[in-house]
């Protein structure tokens, strides 16, 4: 079996497996041991792709190269640490919260349904397959969302799929037009929305019609990203739904949908040969940004206030890719790195801070690094790390973009650097009261296990500190194909 196979059978079977025994004790291992054979998949195929490089597979379906192959292994890493800190969690759900055997197993089969996505997502060299696993990825979170079936739940869960199902609708639209202008160009039907072979005949494609398609495209897969006006489902989902969903949306779906959005941007680029679709990614990007930074001043709930924070970065990544070229890009790929391990990190010290005080609302949770030092610390590194203090990635990343917006766009530097100031003071006015303020009645420590929470810290900070020259090959590759540069 090779590798990619391993990655999409192991939880596409983790999948079958936990909607028969998700309900039980051994539920949770299994769903960590699945997960686990995942990364070693992951791994496996990184190394391939290291050895020999871009390669198709499964028919010319997959196409795997530096892009995405760090994606998926990013992907298949906080599946897996997310899926070591749903067990207590969710086991501390089921005695406090009532849920039952089947919601259980409803969870643990939707978890690996998210994963199966979202990796066929980043996998597939088919854009009608891309949208496929990204309306499957919607199916899956709507189940999580609501997981608990309080009316505020299922609301929640009503409204992200409204939205993000009528965001993946202009998507489908979008990928019907990429096919309309490829088969004039591509003479099989069969092959009109491969990703690889549009990719090299850009040039030749219908620029009127590749503009329309990028419009629907990223209307749709901008709906799930997050961007403004397009993102009031986003704190709904993140504050009703379990926190180790609020991990992996945040940390890894976001992304992937950001991901759908640059594979269509590539095309648009090379049919054009115009900045246009970078003009509208900055646009929108730049709006998020901003207006997710004003509204973490007005949060009153933990996990909405997160939420937003991650909405105010994916708009950064955003507008980086927006602004092209490879300094740019290189920092939006470093970013989204950094973004992802940090931000799923402080979702799951946001998970302990709730079990600790018993509820979402940050006017009761105080005094965390007297209660329980260990959840204090890391909710006050990782907040730190996400706000953009140095030496942490998230600094460098945002350093970069700061560098490539003053090289190409000097006029928006002062907007960029008031945007961070804003949504610094917004995370820090909340965070400081709850990790140094006085401990309240009835706030008691409990047992916890945070060094996924460090361990993710550690690597943003090694990021920070000195980007792994693998890493960084696969960076320099994936900017120079984002940029323009042809396939190997």
């Amino acid at each position: 079996m090779t590798p990619l196979a391993a990655l999409l059978l192991a939880p596409l079977a983790g999948m079958l497996l936990l909607a028969a025994t998700g309900h039980r004790r051994l539920g949770a291992p299994l769903n960590i041991l699945v997960s686990a054979l995942t990364l070693w998949a992951a791994w496996a195929l990184a190394v391939q792709v290291q050895r020999e490089g871009a390669f198709l597979a499964g028919h010319g379906y997959f196409y795997i190269d530096a892009f995405n192959v760090w994606l998926l292994l990013l992907t298949a890493f906080v599946g897996l640490t997310t899926a070591l800190f749903s067990w207590s969690y969710m086991q501390h759900e089921r005695d406090h919260r009532q849920i039952g055997p089947t919601r259980m197993r409803l969870y643990h089969a939707s978890y690996q349904a998210f994963v199966f996505a979202m990796l066929l997502a980043q996998s597939t060299d088919n854009l009608g397959i891309l949208w496929v696993a990204m309306e499957a990825a919607t199916l899956a979170t709507v189940l999580l969302v609501s997981l608990y079936g309080t009316p505020e739940s299922v609301e929640a869960a009503w409204k992200y799929f409204i939205l993000c199902g009528v965001g993946i609708a202009q998507a489908l639209f979008g990928s019907v037009l990429v096919f309309f202008a490829a088969e004039r160009v591509i003479p099989n039907p069969e092959d009109a929305l491969s990703w690889h072979l549009l990719y090299q005949h850009a040039g030749q494609l219908e620029p009127v019609v590749l503009t329309l398609a990028f419009v629907f495209a990223l209307v749709g897969y901008g709906t799930k990203v997050g961007l403004v006006p397009l993102h009031n489902w986003l704190p709904d989902a993140h504050s009703q739904g379990p926190t180790p969903l609020s991990a992996v949306l945040s940390g890894l779906l976001l992304h992937v949908a950001l991901y759908a959005v640059i594979r269509v941007k590539m095309l648009v680029d090379g049919s054009l040969q115009t900045p246009l679709a970078g003009h509208l990614l900055m646009g929108f990007g730049l709006v998020s940004f901003l207006v997710a930074a004003l509204f973490l001043h007005r949060q009153k709930d933990i996990k909405r206030m997160y939420s937003y924070s991650s909405i105010e970065h994916m708009g950064l990544m955003t507008f980086a890719f927006g602004v092209g070229g490879p300094l740019a890009t290189f920092a939006g790929l470093l970013h989204m790195t950094a973004h992802s391990l940090t931000k799923s990190a402080l979702f799951a010290s946001v998970g302990q801070a709730i079990r600790i005080a018993g509820t979402q609302a940050m006017a009761h949770i105080r005094g965390l690094i007297r209660t329980q030092p260990k959840v204090g610390w890391a909710l006050l590194l990782g907040t730190a790390a996400i706000a953009g203090f140095p030496p942490f990635g998230v600094f460098t990343g945002e350093f970069l973009i700061l560098m490539a917006t003053m090289k190409t766009w000097p006029r928006l530097t002062g907007t960029l650097l008031v945007g961070l100031a804003v949504a610094f003071a917004g995370l820090f006015r909340n965070v400081q009261p709850m990790v140094y303020g006085a401990v309240p009645e009835g706030q008691h420590p409990i047992r916890v296990s945070v060094w996924p929470v460090y361990l993710h810290l550690a690597l943003v900070l090694w990021l920070g500190l000195s980007i792994p020259p693998v890493l960084a090959q696969w960076f320099d590759q994936a900017t120079r194909l984002i940029s323009g540069g042809s396939l190997p």
